[in-house]
């Protein structure tokens, strides 16, 4: 695995490792005991504003744990993954203080009548040392809402289909000229591969689809952080992007997918 797949195989979003590992416990597939470790990867997890939880004078955070207990009612369809984007608002509830938060954020998670939008903080410490924490943000979500549906076989075919013409379109830009990483990693993801994978009870093709999805997903936000990556000119960039577009968009489905699809044995 080259150093950017590792990378990226280590930014899996982390609403949809919860919604993955959660809706696994409420099917049976896994225990309680595995979600929390899952999700959090040993990063300190913490939820503010769950319902039932609140301090005295301000809102009380309380461990990941403790939320999951709260959910321990709902049933594995109750959990869905929303990753919603600027004019894609794909399988938001509604307008309300969830979806603008998960606007924000680009993911959230509905659980029953809950929402939960996750937020990363970046610490340094007096060495040097960096690390992360993610702060869990509860808030109401309209009653009967659910995410869209998407077909997992559809969102492959579209998934396969933009990678391919991604692929080609960042070769006859000359991507490699001035970030060989990005081109790389495109190219190896139309192979299968290892990547991030999901709990039991999910039939192979979520798997793969999971797997494929959340690797790229990882690779177009290392895309993000490294733009305009060399780029010779601000048209070479603007080009970039524009290619890449469609493929963050059957990226987001194909996470959606794969996460939402129905569990059996």
């Amino acid at each position: 695995m080259t150093s950017v797949h590792r990378r990226a195989a280590d930014r899996t979003r982390h609403a949809a490792r919860f919604v993955a590992w959660a809706r696994a416990w409420r099917a049976g597939f896994v225990s309680y005991d595995e979600v929390g470790p899952a999700v959090t990867g040993g990063e300190e997890h913490m939820v503010i504003d769950l319902p039932g939880q609140t301090g005295l004078f301000q809102p009380t955070e309380v461990p990941l744990g403790t939320a999951l207990v709260a959910l321990s009612r709902l049933r594995a369809d109750d959990l869905r993954l929303v990753l919603p984007a600027p004019g894609d608002p794909r399988g938001l509830p509604g307008p309300g203080a969830f979806s603008s938060a998960a606007l924000g954020a680009g993911e959230g998670v509905i659980a029953g009548e809950l929402g939960l939008v996750p937020a990363t903080r970046e610490h340094v410490s007096g060495s040097g040392d960096t690390w992360q924490t993610v702060r869990w943000q509860v808030l109401p979500v309209p009653s009967g809402a659910r995410a869209e549906y998407i077909a997992p076989g559809e969102a492959e075919l579209d998934l396969a289909r933009e990678l391919t013409g991604a692929a080609d379109a960042l070769t006859r830009l000359d991507v490699a000229r001035w970030q060989p990483e990005l081109a790389g990693a495109l190219a190896a993801l139309r192979k299968p591969g290892a990547g991030a994978d999901l709990p039991p009870g999910f039939d192979p093709r979520s798997r793969r689809l999971y797997a494929r999805a959340a690797m790229l997903d990882g690779v177009l936000v290392l895309a993000d952080h490294n733009a305009p990556g060399g780029a010779v000119t601000a048209h070479e960039a603007h080009q970039r992007s524009e290619v890449l577009r469609p493929l963050r968009t059957a990226c987001r489905r194909a996470l959606m997918a794969a996460c939402n699809a129905p569990l059996g044995a």
